[in-house]
Parts: C-alpha cells; sequence; structure tokens
C-alpha cells in the first residue's frame, strides 16, 4: 500500500488517491503516512475530504509526525480537524502545539471545548486526570431503564462510549454503574437505582496512568471513571487509551532499561542529540569499568602469583552481569503490572537469591571443572567454582533489590536495569573473584 500510494503521489493521481483513501481506516492511513517523508505525509493528508475521518487519522499518528502536520496546515483547517477529535485527543495535540499557535488554535474553539482543554492541560500527562476524556454518559438515579435507553439514543454520539452508563445523585457525584446490556435487559419501569452496580471501581484524577492501566486489565473494564476529591464524576478513561498508556509505559521501560531514552525516536536522524541522549550512562559504565580496572590493580599480588586467574576475569563479571540483568527485568515487570508490590518484595528478593545460589552452583562446578582441565590447577579450579557461585547470588539478590530500591524513592526502577546493575554487577564479581583468590593465594605459594 505504502508503494501504491507513492507511485500515485508522484503521478499527482488524485482522483485514485481518493479513492484509496476512501476505502483505508484512519488507523491505516497513519500507518503508511508514518512511512512517507514530510512533504509526502502532509500531501497525502491534505487529499482526505471528510473531517471526521482526518481527525481520526490525526488521532492515529504519533506526535512528532501530527505537530509538524497541522503546523503547515491553515488555522481555519486545524480548528476544523481539532473540533472532530475527542477532547483527550484534541488536549494531548493542543498540548503539544507551539504555545502561540496553540493559543490560536483555542481561541477559535468553541467556548466548551476550550474549557475542556484547559481543565484536561491542568493535570499531568502522566495522571488518569491527563489521559481522560470528559464526554461520558451519566444519568440520574431515579430514571427508569426505559428513560436511559431513549436519553442514550438522543445523546449517545455525544459521548465517548456508551457501553458504561454511569449513575449520579443531584451533586453529580458518582454512586453507580449499569452496563448497557443489564439496562436493555431490565423491565422498562425498573429504575437505575435498583439495577445498579453500587461498587464502582474508579480512579482519583491524580491516579498515576499506571495504576490506571493495572486497574482496567485486572477488571477487565472497557472504561473506568474519573472522580474528583468530592467524587464528583469529571470524565472516563476508555480502554484504547489505555493501550496507548501500556505501550507508551512498555517503550519508556524498555529505552531506559538500554540506558537511553525514549525521545531519541523524535530525533531519529539528528545523530548529536542521540548520542547527547545516550552519554550519560555510557559515560556512568564507562567509570564503572575503570573503577573495575582500578580493583584488578589492587589484587596485582595476587594475579601476578596466580596468572591464570585472568582467563576467568569476563566469565565471573559477565555471568554476573547477566545474572543481575535477568532478576532486575523481572522485578521492574512484576512492579510495572503490579504483580510485585512492597509487600511481596522481600519474598520475591528471597526468592531470587535462592535462585541465584542454584545456578551460581552449578554454573560454577562446570566452570571450576574446565579450570581444572585447562590449567590443571585443582585450587585455580576451587577459586574459580567459588567465586562464581558466590557472585551470581549476590547478582541475583542485587538485581531484585535494586530496582525495588528505586521503585521505593520514587524512581522508575527501569533505570536500574540496564548499565546500572550491570556495571555494578561487574565491580562486586571482580571484589568476589579477587577476594576469594587472595584468601586461597597462601595455598598457590
Amino acid at each position: 500500500m505504502v508503494a501504491t500510494i507513492r507511485r500515485l503521489l508522484h503521478r499527482e493521481a488524485w482522483s485514485n488517491i481518493q479513492n484509496v483513501l476512501d476505502k483505508l481506516y484512519p488507523a491505516d492511513i497513519a500507518l503508511v503516512m508514518r512511512e512517507l517523508d514530510e512533504e509526502m505525509c502532509l500531501t497525502l493528508f491534505k487529499q482526505i475530504r471528510d473531517l471526521n475521518k482526518a481527525a481520526e487519522t490525526l488521532s492515529e499518528l504519533d506526535i512528532e509526525i501530527a505537530v509538524p502536520l497541522l503546523q503547515s496546515l491553515s488555522e481555519e483547517k486545524v480548528v476544523a480537524i481539532v473540533k472532530e477529535m475527542p477532547d483527550d485527543d484534541r488536549t494531548d495535540i493542543i498540548a503539544h502545539l507551539p504555545e502561540d499557535f496553540a493559543r490560536r488554535i483555542l481561541d477559535q474553539l468553541g467556548t466548551v471545548e476550550s474549557r475542556d482543554v484547559e481543565t484536561l492541560l491542568s493535570y499531568p500527562d502522566d495522571s488518569a486526570g491527563g489521559i481522560m476524556t470528559t464526554e461520558f454518559f451519566a444519568l440520574r438515579d431515579e430514571i427508569t431503564a426505559a428513560e436511559a435507553i431513549e436519553a442514550i439514543r438522543r445523546r449517545g454520539e455525544e459521548a465517548e462510549t456508551v457501553f458504561y452508563i454511569y449513575v449520579t445523585d443531584t451533586m453529580g457525584r458518582l454512586i453507580g454503574i449499569v452496563s448497557l446490556r443489564k439496562l436493555i435487559l431490565s423491565p422498562p419501569e425498573t429504575k437505575l437505582k435498583d439495577i445498579m452496580n453500587t461498587n464502582v471501581v474508579k480512579v482519583d484524577i491524580h491516579t498515576d496512568q499506571e495504576i490506571v492501566a493495572q486497574l482496567v486489565e485486572r477488571y477487565n473494564l472497557l472504561a473506568i471513571p474519573v472522580v474528583d476529591e468530592a467524587n464528583i464524576l469529571v470524565g472516563i478513561i476508555t480502554v484504547d487509551d489505555v493501550i496507548d498508556v501500556i505501550r507508551q509505559e512498555a517503550t519508556e521501560d524498555i529505552f531506559r532499561m538500554a540506558g537511553t531514552d525514549s525521545t531519541e525516536i523524535v530525533y531519529a536522524d539528528n545523530i548529536l542529540k542521540i548520542a547527547r541522549i545516550r552519554l550519560p550512562w555510557l559515560f556512568v559504565t564507562l567509570m564503572g569499568g575503570i573503577v573495575t580496572g582500578y580493583f584488578m590493580w589492587l589484587f596485582k599480588v595476587t594475579l601476578e602469583t596466580v596468572l591464570t586467574l585472568v582467563t576467568f576475569v569476563p566469565v565471573i563479571t559477565g555471568m554476573g552481569g547477566n545474572v543481575g540483568t535477568q532478576s532486575s527485568s523481572i522485578i521492574v515487570r512484576g512492579l510495572a503490572t503490579g504483580r510485585v508490590t512492597m509487600d511481596t518484595i522481600a519474598k520475591v528478593i528471597w526468592r531470587e537469591a535462592r535462585i541465584g545460589v542454584l545456578m551460581g552452583v552449578i554454573c560454577g562446578i562446570m566452570v571450576g571443572i574446565i579450570a581444572l582441565l585447562w590449567h590443571h590447577e585443582p585450587l585455580v579450579g576451587a577459586v574459580v567454582a567459588v567465586s562464581m557461585s558466590i557472585s551470581m547470588m549476590v547478582a541475583a539478590t542485587m538485581g531484585a533489590f535494586v530496582p525495588t530500591f528505586f521503585h521505593k524513592l520514587e524512581i522508575d526502577p527501569a533505570i536500574a536495569s540496564g548499565p546500572f546493575v550491570t556495571t555494578s554487577n561487574d565491580i562486586v564479581g571482580i571484589l568476589i573473584y579477587m577476594g576469594t583468590a587472595t584468601i586461597f593465594l597462601k595455598y598457590f605459594m
């Protein structure tokens, strides 16, 4: 499809392009646009005749593509498209526009739309308030099922979703929820207060988006209501936004575990900016390597006495780093999904320590045998076996403990899963190896 559209754009076959666009879903158009250069992207977007389809396509695009695209359009066209977007998507777009341009767009939106956008912009980006939509469907508890269904027919299109009908009191406080299925199956004269579920899964406007995602996943919800401090219903978060959060958080964690940042996607062609993002963690690794080398220098007498010990330095550091990364990755993912909590973390760390001992003993014995067969020195084999067993146990424990420590300090634990754990385990591994060898040194003499 990308090749076909490129060819049609080169030929300026506008009629054919519009026929193709009419048959494509907005998500597919956005996927094609990601593969085109900026000029082609703008040309293709201008060919979308339906404003609603253009708005949906814009919602599917990455921010780094959508913002330059909007800046290339006339303000009138931008306002017309943005008006068709759900308020949460609209807010996300406007938040990333240059301040002057964003203000002019807001001034041309309707009073209600501008107020909603400004309200959503007042919440942190990664909070429930920052990702919610104010386009929800709520009814009073005294309304009957028949009246509720009639209200959905009249006003249903104004809401983001009508799978759930939120029930409020006279003050707008959330007191219950009724699924669309239950509403349809109930007798027409039944009041909502008689069929609503009062045990509502809800979040506060300040709840972190990761916790929102965990709740939606745990309870298999299609949407989750958002309330303020007075329990007044102010918005809902739909499952499509939760999927975006999960993808965003997972991407962010993966980048941080690699010692970089997800913002480098924005600077895909700017090698200087990408290098600037990656260098700080590489500098940490560099310093860690120098510290490791310094510790080896401190043990130079041991190394000079038994030179064969040098052979297994890469093995000790490599295995410790790998084991630590495995453990930290498990903990980071567990903390992100809610499967690991501060109440269960001690048990998890103890489990990882025991796993480290078991793997360390098995690998230690194997490498000890190899050392014996290679250098014909039983003591070298013993030193390597003991060192590897201890270092792998310590690495597994550190790999589990460090992310927990970061989490407790409210620092993203994913930071601990990359160069930090690897480098620290290299240093600890060398200390254990050289320390063990020094203890055994008198037997080598």
